[in-house]
């Protein structure tokens, strides 16, 4: 393995780069931060419908236990649901065994603190300085950890969501797809409990069917179901139903921009959203900024990665933040970001206002904005290569101040991520494609 934590945990293909050995060092050595808090921590552990799931949560919870902690195993659930049942439950915290939106061969470890958020980078420095040392501490006898399951914990993440609703869903018709993931067990129970016509889609998880032409990430299923059923929504999860896209009556996209927009705008006329200010990432179109700064409000940007909109979120208090992709964090509400609760907004806002989804859609306009991931080889010699920095920096010359360009590697995957921005849509393309080209060239 490289480097141990990325931006969103411990990531890689189960049982070669993420072995059941290296889940269970990883279990012994996050121990010690657990334990700093109390000397036997209760950790909730929750996966997804992955097929490498149960042989990593089985290594995880051996390497917990054999440092000491008690574990109580959810079953499959959503990262959010663990989030939030650390903080109902009283637990010390939680890990969830999901690769979200990636394919189903990749699987990933990621740990929540007694307060429900992702441990911080420090934290995760520091557990990462004792696996590498491979050197955790040996507990023995009656120190040991015990485990046991409880999978009716999900009602408790239910309920608490159904209590998040302005508005009862009555009336409103929504389909829902799954992505043959966590959402599976979650979401459809929900929004039928709050009113909606839900109908269900890519909820049948085989093991390795989790995201495949499916979910938040491939929704042009979800498009031809809502024009099929004539609903007035359509709601894409991923894998672990941290982000949810949206699509409106009329099958078109309505992305993780869009909304904040819709939800952001919402809360300034309410008065409830703090400082007019909602924080988004650099990967954000700039039509959310126009947006914002017609109704008075603004746009605060980090680097890509829920992690740091939240980090960004808790220091200046400010209380809605997300991505273009989905994560969307209403932190009055959750401790991370929650597809389903999201999804609870949105439809509430819809019945709340009367406005079909288009319409509220229009509050944004987007820029065209061209986005292409390229798997590479070489991704480590990236950040040096002299032949990526020049193309980067004529791209930005052509476009001056009417568009941008953003390169970057993933944080999960081996792929280096291009986004080009103009109102062109045409030179976006072109210029996009001739930094695939030297990309490319230069790291394959």
């Amino acid at each position: 393995m490289g480097r141990l934590f990325g931006t969103d945990g411990v990531r890689g293909i189960a049982n070669t780069e993420l072995s059941p050995e290296d889940a269970l060092l990883i279990g012994r050595s996050a121990v010690e931060f657990f334990r700093a808090r109390t000397r036997r921590p209760k950790i909730l552990i929750g996966v997804d419908t992955r097929i490498s799931s149960d042989t990593l949560e089985a290594a995880l919870c051996a390497g917990l236990c054999s440092g000491g902690a008690d574990v109580l195993r959810l079953g499959v659930i959503t990262t959010p649901a663990v989030a939030c049942l650390i903080r109902v439950n009283g637990a010390d915290g939680g890990a969830v065994i999901s690769a979200s939106h990636n394919p189903f061969e990749y699987n990933g470890i990621k740990f929540f603190g007694h307060d429900g958020y992702k441990l911080g980078d420090e934290v995760e420095d520091r557990i990462e300085a004792v696996f590498r040392a491979r050197r955790p501490a040996t507990i023995e006898g009656s120190g040991l950890g015990r485990s046991e399951t409880d999978t009716e914990l999900v009602d408790q993440y239910i309920d608490y969501l159904v209590g998040t609703a302005t508005r009862n869903l009555r009336g409103l018709k929504v389909v829902i797809d799954c992505a043959n993931g966590a959402a599976t067990a979650v979401s459809p129970r929900t929004f039928r409990r709050l009113g909606a016509e839900a109908y269900v889609i890519h909820n049948r998880p085989d093991g390795t069917n989790i995201n495949v032409d499916c979910g938040s990430t491939s929704p042009e299923s979800l498009q031809k179901a809502v024009l099929d059923h004539g609903a007035d929504a359509g709601l894409a999860h991923d894998g672990d139903a941290d982000r949810v896209i949206g699509v409106d009556e009329n099958g078109q996209i309505v992305d993780g921009d869009q909304i904040m927009t819709i939800c952001g705008l919402h809360m300034i006329r309410k008065g409830t959203l703090k400082e007019c200010t909602v924080v988004a990432t650099i990967m954000s179109n700039m039509g959310l900024d126009i947006a914002f700064r017609k109704a008075g409000g603004r746009v605060v940007k980090t680097r890509v990665g829920d992690r740091y909109v939240l980090e960004e979120m808790r220091r200046e208090g400010y209380n809605l933040g997300g991505e273009q992709s989905g994560h969307i964090v209403f932190n009055d509400l959750s401790t991370t970001g929650d597809g389903i609760l999201t999804g609870i907004q949105l439809l509430s806002i819809m019945k709340e206002t009367g406005q079909p989804l288009s319409r509220l859609a229009k509050q944004m306009e987007r820029l065209p904005q061209v986005l292409v991931n390229t798997r590479v080889s070489k991704l480590e010699k990236f950040e040096a290569n002299a032949g990526i920095a020049i193309a980067i920096e004529d791209a930005e010359d052509e476009l001056g101040d009417r568009g941008r360009v953003l390169v970057r590697p993933s944080g999960t995957e081996p792929l280096i991520r291009i986004m080009v921005e103009c109102e062109d849509e045409g030179k976006a393309e072109r210029i996009a494609q001739s930094l695939v080209e030297v990309v490319k060239r230069e790291l394959e």
